[in-house]
This record gives structure tokens, sequence and C-alpha cells, in this order.
């Protein structure tokens, strides 16, 4: 039966006196029990339809059309009502549980505050259904966690509570925007088939916004395709995966990056083990990187025992779940954290207990790529004197040298001279990182350190980026420790693998062996996590994973 219907939805934004449409006559059905997919790039419109199904867009959104939630007319009714539709009928999974959480109140008392705020429930009994949702959404330990607060759980355990606060009054129609974006592979994994188990539970309608392809095989049962705020393909997720019939979608699905499309190492690559007399850039042995002790809070070893060695010419990745402490390598190998343990050679440079001095002069070598582009540039500054700024630190290049060292470094990362006095904020997310990594490149490091450079970016825009990527380190030749949870992207870029968990090495080889043949159980566990873009064999992956269950058929038609 349709729960939801929608029917020649248009949306436009008044901005700066024009109007500019962001969704152009979107059609489609949500039934129970259903997951109905929608994909596409950032500014397709995605989201723009989840939040305007709810009501949550600006008060400079124009909204026509029709959104019937089964006998109810959405469009133009009155925040009066609509409130009392938001969470009673409809709830809205959010991408970032961190910011969507308040941080002054306890998970539990958030759930509650929904309970009573659609009906009339004594604190103790929404205390005690808060507990009973967290159990639902398998929080351990729900009768001690119903008084945490959001920065007292794992990313995992806070998309959980999340989720159980729009569980809480039993919503025909869950919209989850991006509810896995910023998880590890395991984790994402766990909250997938979380959802996938509410949904027989409760049987509500799951409209599920996403770019991850990886994660609309694992649980659609039909997508949409998005481009430019139109509707360019619908169909059953077999259809659209195996028989794609729109330019765009498969284009889209030609970027994913796929775990195992990369051919086998050459006899060459194999051999090709760094000298450790001549060509070692990093090579760490048995470090120890610690937080100390902050009033209360004990000392925390994040890094105990760790060694790796990157050659020159060489790209390493360094995988692991979040708080494994890749990226704490990552600045202790720079120097923003000290090593408080073993032997660290950065460079030829012995990295523990260095002096102001000395750490000035590696640094001039090293460069480090962001996760998040848009916060590591200076909002302040045009690109091309954000590009520039390290040659003027170093007294590398000033005037017209400095200006012809910019441009060829814009060439590099193609992207256009005439962008130069553009701001950050005035370029897409795949024009900023190409702006970091030419920033990094300025002064010709010998060493890299990338930090999940791609994991914010859309598929297609990912593409082009480590596409960029693998041909500046072919004609620059740097050294690079790739930090990274996708273990797709690894696989492109890398040929030798390090794998951590809590602070330690676990396994670590040729890119074949780690992915194809690992040995360890934590290293079984993350390659298994991964998901794939094709519905059968994503089904097959799951089913192996989780053992004989029954997997409901993609396509199903309830």
């Amino acid at each position: 039966m349709t729960v939801l219907s929608v029917r020649d939805l248009d949306v436009d934004f008044w901005v700066n006196g024009t109007w500019y449409p962001a969704v152009k006559r979107a059609t489609f059905d949500l039934a129970e029990g259903e997951v109905l997919a929608i994909v596409g790039e950032s500014g397709s419109g995605k989201s723009t339809i989840g939040l305007g199904l709810l009501g949550l867009l600006p008060k400079n959104a124009s909204v026509r059309g029709s959104i019937r939630l089964r006998d109810r007319e959405l469009v133009g009714i009155d925040q009066r009502t609509l409130r009392s539709v938001r969470g009673r009928r409809a709830a809205m999974i959010f991408q970032e549980p961190m910011t969507a959480l308040n941080p002054v109140y306890t998970v539990g008392f958030q759930i509650a505050e929904t309970l009573r705020a659609h009906q009339a429930m004594a604190p103790r009994a929404a205390r005690a259904r808060a507990i009973e949702l967290l159990r639902m959404v398998e929080i351990p330990d729900p009768e001690r966690r119903v008084d945490s607060y959001p920065h007292q759980l794992s990313g995992g355990q806070r998309q959980r509570a999340m989720i159980a606060q729009a569980l809480a009054l039993d919503p025909e129609v869950l919209v989850a925007d991006e509810p896995t974006t910023a998880l590890d592979v395991t984790v994402q994994a766990e909250i997938l088939e979380l959802l996938r188990n509410l949904r027989d539970r409760i049987d509500a309608g799951i409209l599920l916004i996403t770019h991850d392809m990886g994660v609309v095989a694992d649980l659609a049962d039909r997508v949409m395709v998005m481009h430019r705020g139109e509707v360019v393909e619908h169909g059953t997720a077999s259809d659209v995966f195996h028989q794609p019939s729109h330019a765009y979608t498969r284009e889209l699905l030609g970027a994913v990056p796929h775990l195992g499309s990369v051919g086998t190492l050459t006899v060459t690559e194999r051999d090709g083990v760094p000298s450790p007399e001549t060509e070692t850039v990093v090579d760490l042995r048995d470090v120890v990187v610690e937080y100390r002790r902050r009033g209360r809070t004990a000392a925390f070893r994040a890094v105990d025992g760790v060694s790796l060695r990157v050659g020159r010419g060489e790209v390493v990745g360094l995988v692991g779940e979040s708080g494994s402490g890749k990226t704490t390598i990552g600045r202790a190998i720079v120097g923003l954290l000290p090593f408080v343990g073993g032997t660290a050679e950065v460079l030829g440079t012995d990295m523990v207990g260095i002096g102001k001095d000395d750490l000035r002069r590696v640094r001039r070598d090293i460069s480090f790529v962001f996760q998040d582009p848009g916060s590591a540039l200076n909002p302040r500054l045009p690109i091309g004197e954000s590009i520039g700024e390290p040659l003027l630190l170093q007294k590398a290049a000033k005037g017209a040298a400095l200006d012809r060292r910019v441009e060829e470094l814009l060439d590099q990362v193609q992207l256009s001279r005439a962008l130069r006095n553009r701001y950050p904020h005035e370029l897409s997310g795949g024009q900023r990182q190409r702006v970091g990594i030419a920033r990094a490149l300025a002064l010709g490091p010998r060493l890299l350190i990338a930090d999940e450079p791609t994991s914010a970016l859309d598929v297609s825009v990912q593409a082009r980026v480590l596409e960029l990527f693998q041909q500046l380190q072919r004609d620059i030749g740097f050294a690079c420790l790739f930090i990274s949870h996708d273990l797709a992207v690894v696989e492109i870029l890398a040929r030798r693998i390090v794998v951590l968990q809590e602070g330690k090495v676990v396994e670590q080889g040729l890119r074949d062996d780690i992915l194809a043949r690992p040995q360890q159980a934590y290293t079984q566990r993350l390659v298994s996590a991964v998901l794939v873009p094709d519905p059968d064999e994503q089904r097959r992956r799951r089913s192996e994973r989780l053992g004989p269950t029954l997997v409901r058929p993609q396509g199903f038609e309830p």
C-alpha cells in the first residue's frame, strides 16, 4: 500500500532577486516496508526533496505540486499541523548526529522530549520507552547509555540514538539523509543491517538519500536518479545497476570505486620493496604516541608499538576504524604530536625529541592534504594567495616568480587560472580539494600525508580527484602515506597497506595479499564489510557475513 505519493514537485529558491530551481517536477511513490533510494551528486536536489517532505526548507523556498502522506496533503498546510506530522507520521535521520543532537541534553532526555511533545506521558514512562528504543537499535547497556550525552557516545552509537529518536512515535515514513556517510565500513554495515531489520519490524517506508552507490545496492528496493533537479531514471535496484538507461546513471556507476576492480601487482611492483639504506622516506619502529593527561582525564596511549616504512615514490595505505590511530600517526610524522617512544626517522631526521629548528627544516619537505578542504583553507584569502602562502613563508618565491609558480600549480591540478582570485566558498568541494592538493605541492614535497582527502566528495568528483592524484604522484614521484577507511580507494592508490586496530598494527603487506588474502580476523572483517555497487554481489557478501538469514530480494514489490 502506498504511504507517500509525490506528484509534480517543484522547489525554487529566491536568491538575490532571482528564483533558482532546485527540484523540477519530481514524481514518485513510496510503499509500506519499501526502501526508495534517491541518488545523485551534491546539488542534484535529493536532500531538498527530503527536507521539503517535512517542511524544513528555509523561508526563501517556494514549494509547488503535491506531497500526500496517505490521505493528508502536506504542501501548503499550516505550521501547527505540520509540527503534528513531524515525528508522529514522518521522521528524519540526519547525516551528522553530532550537529543534529543537542549537546547539552542526554540522549534519553531528547528521545523522551520527542515522546512527550506529541502525547501525554509521564516522565518515568517516557524514560522507560527511551530505554526500550535504545535497546531496539541495539545500543549496548541502554539503561546506562540513556543518561549519556552525545559526545560520550561513539559515531555509530550517536547514529543509533538518532535513529531511536526518529522511531520514537512509530512513523509511517522515515527519511534517511546520508545516514552512513561519516561512518567506518564496519559501523556502516551495522547501521545498514539495523535499518534493514527495522524496516521489516515496523513496516515503515524508508526514503534513503545518498550518493553512495554501495549503500544503495545493499539496502534499496527501488532507485530514483536525480541530476540538476530532475529525475533522469527510476526503476528497481537491479534494473538501474545492471541496465541503466540514462548516460548520467552510467557515468555515476562508472565512477564508483569497486573493491577488486584493480588488477594484481606486477612482478616488478611486488619485488620493488624500498631499500632501507637509500630509499626509505619514513621509518617508524615501535613508536608510541600519547595524549597527555588533562585535569582528571588520564593520559591516553593512541599509538602503541607501531612499525611501518614508506619508500621514495611509494604510496602506502594506512587503514582502520575511527580511533585506530591513523590520523595520530600522520600528525606525529609532521611534528604536530610528539613521539614518546620508539624510533621515528622521517627524511633521515630522528623525530623523537626533535628541536624546533630541525622540525622547521624537515617540514619544508613534508605536506599534508586534509579531509575537509573547506575548513583547511583560509576563508579570507583568495585561493591564489592560499596556494602561494607556503612559498612566501619559506621565502622560495615572490613577485612575478610567485605568480608564475601559482599558475603552474593551478595547471597541475587542472584548475583554470581565472579561479585564482576567487574565495574558497565560491568553489565546489572538488575544486577546493584540488586547491588543497596544489597548496600541498607548492614546495615540491618529498613526503605527502593525505588524511581522508576524498571521503567527503561525490563519487564522480572523487573519481576525478583520485585520477589527478595518481597522475601527480607518477609525475612528481613524492612518497605518500594515504590515510583512509575506504579500502576501495586505498586499493586504487596504494601498493602496500598497513592495518591498524586500537593503536596497534594487526597486519601489513602488499595490496593483493591484504585485500584478497587477509590473515587476521580484524582485516577479514574490514574487507567483508566493504560495500560493492552491485545488488546481487552485495546480497551474496551480506549473506556470507551474516550467515544464512532471510534476505528480501532486490526490487521487492509490497
